[in-house]
């Protein structure tokens, strides 16, 4: 079968894994995807056919994945998350017309600005936005546009891709920005090691985010002027108790 699942598969437990993802999988010859996301699931498919490629061969991976099922091979592509949000299913479908043979499935996952935000509370029940802090495939400058443009625009907002040993100031720059729009007192969060071992959280204002140290197993949040902590939580409310 010429096939291609582009698959989500969560923020990294099995039990964030969704059955649509998880027949997906049991139904692929091969796994294809990045080391680390094919490690989580390893245990899984034990005895299971993989090809990854490190991060930034992308490109190659696809091209790869698409190959193999051009032979006759049932393939799973693995993205954490969602496959959609940061994840594969675009460029495999940029490349997809050079292997017209080839279908292309592309089945959902648990991203982390859901599966993040249900560990803070409730920060994205309103209008938001999500805007990845790496700039190895977008313009700084762009990224810093988009931030500005959302803390007008009053939105919560979560963070993709915070830090990295490159980018170590990534985090502080984006609050500096932030904070031109927004009060120091608005409430944040981040989450660590979303679904896997070593859980972190934290509720905090965004004068004292700037000075946190996080890293690319993180996800950010920040709420808009209308978001609380309430008991622990983060929440921003949308608003049913006004109209009661």
């Amino acid at each position: 079968m010429n096939k291609v699942y582009v698959v989500g598969i969560g923020p990294g437990g099995a039990q964030q894994i969704t059955p649509q993802a998880r027949a997906a999988m049991d139904q692929a010859a091969v796994l294809c995807g990045y080391t680390v996301y094919i490690d989580l699931v390893r245990s899984l498919y034990p005895g299971k056919e993989v090809f990854t490629t490190p991060m930034t061969r992308e490109w190659e991976r696809c091209r790869r994945c698409l190959e193999l099922a051009q032979s006759g091979r049932t393939v799973a592509m693995l993205c954490s998350g969602d496959a959609g949000v940061y994840g594969m299913a675009g460029p495999l479908l940029q490349l997809g017309p050079e292997f017209p043979e080839v279908e292309v499935e592309v089945v959902p996952g648990v991203t982390a600005a859901l599966s993040g935000g249900a560990v803070l509370g409730a920060p994205l029940m309103h209008d938001f936005c999500v805007i990845s802090l790496s700039d190895l495939l977008t313009p700084w400058e762009t990224i810093e546009n988009r931030l500005l443009c959302a803390a007008r625009g009053d939105f919560s907002i979560c963070l993709y891709n915070p830090s990295s040993k490159k980018r170590a100031g990534y985090l502080r720059r984006a609050c500096d920005i932030l904070l031109r729009e927004k009060a120091g007192t608005t409430v944040c969060g981040w989450v660590r090691n979303i679904g896997r071992e070593g859980l972190e959280r934290r509720v905090l204002t965004l004068a004292e985010l700037r000075e946190e140290t996080v890293d690319m197993f993180t996800t950010v949040f920040i709420g808009s002027s209308a978001t609380r902590e309430i008991g622990g939580w983060m929440v921003t409310p949308r608003g049913y108790e006004a109209k009661a």
